[in-house]
C-alpha cells in the first residue's frame, strides 16, 4: 500500500470565528461564507477520490480547529495527540480525543515539547518532522519515541528559515517525487528522491495533497499545473484562497489514513446507538450521498 492511498479522513467544520485564525501576514481577514464554501469544496474532492468522511462539528472557541492536522497525527494503527506549538491551539489535541479513540486500535500522546502535524511529511521509508517556530527538539525527539513504538523510522530536519511549515514548502506527489520550493529543493532534505521545483511566484503551491490517484493543488497556479500534468500525474486545482489568509493550505484540512475494516464498525457501533435512541460524540459520518456543491473546473487557473 502506498503512503498516499486512503479511504477514510476526519475534518472539521470552521466556526464563524475562523475570521480571527492566526496569520504571520497583514492584510484583509477571510470571509467565512468564503472559507465555508472552500471548506466544502475540499470534503466533496475528497470523497470523489474515493475518501468517506468524517465531518466534526465546528468548535468555536479555537478560531484555527478547522485545521485538524496540526493537532494529531494518524496512520492505520494508530493515532497521536500532538502539542500544538501555538498556545491557542495546545487544547484542540483534546478535543480529538474521543473521536480518535473511537476509530483507532492504539491512540499515543506527546507527553513534552510541541510539534505541529504541519511538519510532518511522511514519505514511503520513513517519517520527516521539520523543526519549526511550532515544532521544537524536545517535540521532535518524544514524537521520534512514539513513533519507534508502532515501528515506524524517522528523521528530525530543518525546515527553512522563515518556514511555517515543513509541508508549507514541500509535499510527495508520488513515491519517488517531492513538490519543493527553491529554498528546500537545494537544500538536500530530499537527497534520493526526484524534485518537481515550482516557480517562486507559486511557491504557495507546493502544499500539495496527493490522495489515491489525484494531486489536490491551490487553484491559480497554471505553471505548477502544467508541471505536474508533464510528470504524468492526474490534477485538481482546489480554490484556498481565503483559507490562505490565515496561513493554511489544503493537507492541514484533514486527518488522513487506510482504515481496514473500521468505518464499517463505526457505523455499527453508530446504528447500535441510533436504536437506543441517544446520540453521541461530535462528529457525523458523512456518507457518499450526501448533497455536497460541485468541484471546479480542473481548468480554472483563477480562485
Amino acid at each position: 500500500m502506498r503512503v498516499f492511498d486512503f479511504n477514510s479522513a476526519i475534518v472539521r467544520t470552521p466556526g464563524k470565528s475562523v475570521v480571527n485564525g492566526l496569520r504571520a501576514n497583514p492584510g484583509p481577514a477571510p470571509v467565512f461564507e468564503n472559507v465555508l464554501a472552500e471548506h466544502q469544496t475540499y470534503i466533496a474532492a475528497l470523497r470523489a477520490a474515493g475518501v468517506e468522511v468524517v465531518v466534526l462539528d465546528a468548535l468555536e472557541q479555537f478560531p484555527d480547529s478547522i485545521f485538524v492536522e496540526d493537532p494529531a497525527l494518524v496512520f492505520s494503527q494508530a493515532a497521536v495527540l500532538l502539542r500544538p506549538g501555538a498556545p491557542s491551539r495546545m487544547a484542540e489535541s483534546q478535543e480529538l480525543a474521543q473521536t480518535l479513540t473511537a476509530r483507532f486500535p492504539e491512540v499515543l500522546r506527546l507527553t513534552s515539547g510541541f510539534a505541529d502535524g504541519g511538519d510532518i511529511l511522511v514519505t514511503p521509508d520513513r517519517v520527516l518532522i521539520g523543526l519549526s517556530a511550532r515544532t521544537n527538539e524536545e517535540g521532535a525527539t518524544d514524537l521520534q519515541r512514539l513513533l519507534a513504538s508502532v515501528g515506524m523510522s524517522s528523521k528530525v530536519v530543518e525546515v527553512p528559515r522563515g518556514t511555517l511549515h515543513l509541508k508549507t514548502d514541500c509535499s510527495l506527489v508520488d513515491e519517488e517525487t517531492i513538490l519543493a520550493t527553491p529554498e528546500i529543493a537545494s537544500s538536500g532534505l530530499f537527497e534520493g528522491y526526484r524534485t518537481l521545483v515550482v516557480p517562486r511566484e507559486e511557491r504557495h503551491a507546493t502544499n500539495a495533497l496527493r490522495i489515491n490517484d489525484v494531486v489536490f493543488i491551490r487553484a491559480g497556479c497554471p505553471r505548477t499545473l502544467d508541471l505536474l500534468q508533464q510528470h504524468g500525474l492526474k490534477v485538481l486545482p482546489l480554490p484556498v484562497s481565503e483559507i490562505a489568509r490565515i496561513d493554511a493550505g489544503l493537507s492541514c484540512m484533514s486527518l488522513r489514513w487506510f482504515g481496514d475494516g473500521l468505518i464499517s464498525t463505526l457505523r455499527s457501533n453508530e446504528n447500535k446507538t441510533q436504536a437506543s435512541g441517544t446520540v453521541g460524540g461530535s462528529g457525523v459520518l458523512a456518507g457518499t450521498r450526501a448533497v455536497v456543491p460541485a468541484i471546479r473546473s480542473a481548468q480554472v487557473d483563477g480562485e
